[in-house]
């Protein structure tokens, strides 16, 4: 499993913090899986408020983060514990299932 600790040299202006659980949305403008998730990231933002942070990277505007990260596909999400484990979903998913991922990493922090 990655853990965050290899991409904080370029996680500045995210602010990653390790307090609560994030998700990371690698995602491109020009990309129509990401248009679609769009939605789904903000919708799970504002349910999980407070309990979890939600980040947006623009690839095209964050290439080392991009690179060091190495996302090959958009969109792709990072799902990070409050220990900074990783763990990487390529591909949009459905809301149910970004729900349950979100859920169990608030369940995991608490």
């Amino acid at each position: 499993m990655e853990n965050v600790q290899t991409y904080l040299p370029y996680l500045r202006g995210y602010d990653y913090t390790g307090k609560m659980p994030v998700v990371l949305d690698f995602y491109a403008t020009w990309c129509g899986p990401c248009k679609a998730l769009t939605p789904s990231i903000e919708r799970l933002a504002k349910e999980f408020e407070g309990r979890l942070k939600v980040l947006k990277v623009d690839v095209d505007k964050n290439e080392p983060l991009a690179r060091a990260a190495a996302i090959r596909s958009v969109p792709t999400l990072f799902f990070i514990d409050i220990d900074g484990n990783i763990e990487r979903q390529m591909g949009a998913m459905p809301y149910d299932a970004l729900r349950a991922k979100a859920e169990a990493l608030v369940g995991a922090a608490g």
